[in-house]
């Protein structure tokens, strides 16, 4: 969390936010277009390709699914279509490499379901 509050009239804190803001936008311009991975606060993992965002860090995919995660099976991929994820639930967003990707076998990848985050 940026706190954008003032420490005086130098404003440090607010230019700090804002170029903060700025970095993360910037990273995020340069997936747009891309298979993406969002990691959720409530521990959904979403798969889709970047359409957009806002400010507030809403993402919109397209063609995306949600991964689930099994100890006693692979991981189901469950279509989601075009999705909205919203930004404050947004805990982690990266690039997919598809030929990594393509080549993990899902299908025989067991793990725990990621927790919900815990404020």
């Amino acid at each position: 969390v940026v706190s954008t509050q003032s420490t005086g009239s130098s404003g440090i804190n607010a230019e700090y936010g804002k170029q903060w803001y700025q970095r993360r936008v910037r990273g995020l311009e340069d997936v747009v277009g891309k298979m993406t991975l969002v990691a959720t606060g409530d521990g959904r993992i979403i798969v889709g390709t970047l359409k957009g965002f806002d400010q507030t860090v809403n993402l919109i995919l397209d063609d995306a699914h949600e991964r689930v995660f099994s100890v006693n099976q692979g991981v189901e991929e469950v279509p989601l279509g075009l999705y909205l994820v919203r930004g404050d639930n947004v805990a982690c967003v990266g690039e997919i490499d598809q030929e990594i990707d393509n080549n993990l076998g899902l299908s025989t990848i067991k793990a725990d379901p990621l927790p919900q985050i815990v404020h």
